[in-house]
């Protein structure tokens, strides 16, 4: 355990960051885990409702650095491709 001041300040510090950080991280997961259900049901237009939402959330996650901007575009990326691929199906 840290002795100095500023040091368990630090620490403090750090586990309300990684908390917030697991929240977001939790909630890009469940967006982008509901846009695949949504695929899978052949629901197009909620797909695309997701679809929106999950790039503006991966886009502020960048922002913050939560996750890094290239997994975040490679993210979006994906969901697009998903998206246009199911689109081109039906």
């Amino acid at each position: 355990m840290a002795n100095i001041k500023s040091a368990k300040k630090r620490v403090r510090v750090t586990e309300k960051k990684t908390a917030i950080n697991r929240r977001v991280k939790d909630e890009l997961k469940n967006i982008l885990k509901s846009f695949d259900r949504a695929l899978a049901s052949d629901d197009i237009e909620k797909a695309e409702e997701l679809r929106g939402t999950a790039e503006k959330k991966l886009m502020r996650a960048a922002a913050h650095h939560t996750i890094s901007k290239q997994a975040a575009s490679h993210k979006v990326s994906q969901v697009t491709k998903k998206l246009a691929a199911a689109k081109a199906a039906k």
